[in-house]
């Protein structure tokens, strides 16, 4: 396991032609619905990856998948490897204690595993049932302690990543988060339209349709013409009436079936 923190990295430009091309395509598939094909297609112009997987890790609640795909005619067993972890493999993952402790820190970093230090149960769960050589992964906190993993692997007909694919992967790193971030935030904002939230009150949905488009407690209060500590009542009354406890829990609802399996 090799753990990277990419303080050093602030400002680097992104010099590598292939680099920025496969960067501009991927801003080209934000907000869609196939973003998770499309986009690792892009990141393919630049360097070979057979899967890729988009999560949110919390420390007191199952992770929440943003996207997911694959590349170059290998199998597909991304969804059903993700099923297999948010079941309960993640609460046994080991593999990104150290990321949590530099994404608390507030940096971004890169964590990267070959399959065979993996531990065992989730290397034969998910690694050598699909053939997976490695992970290497791109992570950074989000709001509430959880880190965002951006994961890219390598299949066992690809070659193991070399220093200098690791360094490119290193140079890309802020901008692709970027990037998955800007396509969270859409996703949920196309989503605020859900029959899920229809159970509401018309205050209790207002308040979830802006917490869906990123606003902040006080941002909502000044909008609707409330006080915070009002908006915060609208707030958990909506989420005991959805049975969920966090913001992110919101997120997961409304987009569908992967992120609560």
């Amino acid at each position: 396991m090799q753990l990277i923190s990419l303080h050093s990295h602030h400002g680097v430009e992104l010099c590598d032609w292939p680099a920025q091309d496969a960067l501009s395509g991927v801003v080209g598939t934000i907000g869609e619905p196939d973003f998770g094909a499309t986009a690792l297609a892009e990141l393919n112009r630049w360097m070979p990856l057979a899967w890729w997987s988009v999560y949110t890790l919390f420390e007191d609640a199952p992770p929440v998948l943003h996207a997911h795909g694959i590349y170059g005619g290998v199998p597909n067993g991304t969804l059903e490897s993700w099923q297999v972890y948010r079941a309960s493999l993640y609460r046994r993952d080991a593999t990104f204690v150290q990321a949590r402790e530099l994404a608390a820190t507030g940096s971004t970093g890169l964590v990267h595993w070959d399959a065979n230090e993996i531990p065992p149960e989730h290397r034969s769960a998910i690694y050598s049932r699909h053939d997976l050589r490695e992970r290497l992964s791109i992570v950074t906190g989000t709001e509430r302690q959880g880190l965002l993993a951006i994961n890219l692997y390598r299949h066992l007909a690809q070659p193991a990543l070399s220093a200098d694919a690791i360094d490119a992967v290193g140079q890309m790193a802020r901008p692709l988060v970027a990037c998955v971030n800007r396509h969270i935030t859409l996703r949920a904002r196309q989503t605020i339209g859900s029959p899920l939230l229809d159970r509401l009150t018309s205050r209790e949905k207002e308040v979830c349709e802006r917490l869906l488009k990123g606003w902040t407690q006080d941002g909502i209060a000044a909008d609707l013409g409330l006080t915070p500590a009002t908006v915060k009542t609208y707030r958990d009354r909506a989420f005991r009436r959805l049975s969920i406890r966090y913001r992110h829990e919101l997120f997961a609802l409304v987009a569908g079936p992967e992120g609560r399996l």
